[in-house]
């Protein structure tokens, strides 16, 4: 076990190192927004903000703008903070004894001493700020480079699949899936990924008729170009495609918004579904990656080019903004929880009560953090 950790342990510091500018570039843009989030809301609120770090730990540069923050660039870049006037820690804890011996105008510039709505607004402000940036993402890219076309046409069909068992034929075009219009060969692919062990149903144009087809994808283990390895849905058909077959298509801007809001729902959901499945047992938790994996994957986007490391981007600013609102205390979500508790009684939960929950919120943290760290050196030293 030791020399196959060990292996895990070398693999990476080879790896890594091919990997580290990319996969700053993509933290830092999701950080930034994330926590530039929390910043914009709390200044509209009146609160006093006293830190905006990138990074923990000590500082490497820094300055002070106008109004009283610290602008810095932490050693420790795996995240981000900011810090208001009234906190105690990075984690936006309140410090009981500076509150109660606060002025009044210092009371008006104190995070913890404004509205409870006001202090929710700041609090969703960040995972807001992610899912937004993944939106601007999306539409700048499908308006400036289009959006991938490739007709949804089967070329071949796989022996013993379950599109052969499900009665696809050869030159069958699908038009849509379980209702949904299919534009795009990868959006078929898409639909079918997620969608191991479910009936679809398929309508495909066959000539001049529709014929409708009841298809359960197989769940298969599928490496990408890197050689990743991926649980996906799969039919067991192909599309070959020729020269001029392969296209893009530019869309206005506004139809470039619709589609990235799409793309950004498309991501949360497949999200969701992918926890849904863990809890339930349909997906293995060895899926789930922590900075080591992001590095790898990074390195891994950035050698095809800036515009899928962007794409990479937006991706992960919507991961960091659903991971920040699950209910846990030390998550924004956790603070979120809070604040509704506290709406409903009409008064915060005690000190006591709160200390609790941030306790137990690092300790659920810590463990996802090792866990994920587990399945890195795992997936790496495999690799």
């Amino acid at each position: 076990m030791f020399d196959f950790l060990q292996h895990g342990f070398t693999t990476l510091s080879h790896g890594l190192i091919g990997y580290i500018i990319p996969f700053l570039f993509v933290l830092t843009i999701v950080v930034f927004f994330h926590e530039l989030g929390h910043f914009l809301v709390a200044r509209w609120n009146g609160v006093k903000v006293l830190t905006f770090s990138l990074g923990f730990g000590p500082e490497l540069a820094g300055f002070n703008d106008r109004h009283g923050t610290r602008w810095k660039i932490s050693a420790i870049p795996l995240g981000g903070y900011v810090k208001f006037f009234g906190d105690e820690s990075e984690a936006s804890t309140p410090s009981a004894e500076a509150l109660q011996n606060m002025t009044v105008s210092e009371r008006k510039d104190a995070f913890h001493h404004k509205r409870v709505g006001q202090r929710a607004a700041i609090v969703a402000a960040g995972p807001i700020a992610n899912f937004l940036l993944a939106i601007v993402i999306f539409t700048c890219l499908f308006t400036f480079f289009g959006k991938p076309s490739t007709t949804a046409k089967v070329d071949s069909i796989q022996a013993g699949s379950a599109a052969e068992k499900a009665g696809f034929q050869s030159g069958d075009v699908i038009a849509s899936i379980n209702g949904k219009p299919i534009t795009s060969f990868s959006d078929m692919q898409r639909i079918v990924g997620i969608s191991a062990g479910e009936q679809l149903s398929v309508t495909v144009k066959r000539g001049d008729a529709n014929v409708d087809l009841k298809a359960t994808p197989e769940q298969r283990e599928v490496k990408d170009s890197f050689g990743n390895v991926h649980r996906l849905g799969v039919l067991g058909i192909t599309r070959a495609t020729t020269a001029g077959e392969a296209t893009t298509e530019r869309v206005d801007p506004a139809t470039a918004l619709v589609l990235g809001v799409k793309e950004t729902w498309f991501v949360v959901d497949r999200t969701f579904s992918y926890i849904g499945g863990v809890f339930t047992g349909r997906e293995a938790a060895d899926q789930i990656g922590g900075p080591m994996r992001i590095a790898q994957i990074s390195g891994q986007v950035a050698t095809i080019g800036l515009t899928a490391l962007i794409h990479l981007a937006a991706v992960l600013s919507i991961s960091i903004g659903l991971l920040n609102l699950f209910p846990v205390p030390l998550l924004d979500g956790g603070h979120l929880l809070f604040y509704a508790v506290e709406a409903v009684r009409g008064r915060p939960l005690s000190e006591r009560a709160q200390e609790m929950g941030f306790r137990i919120g690092l300790g659920l943290v810590l463990m996802l953090m090792v866990f994920a760290t587990y399945n890195d050196i795992l997936h790496l030293a495999g690799s």
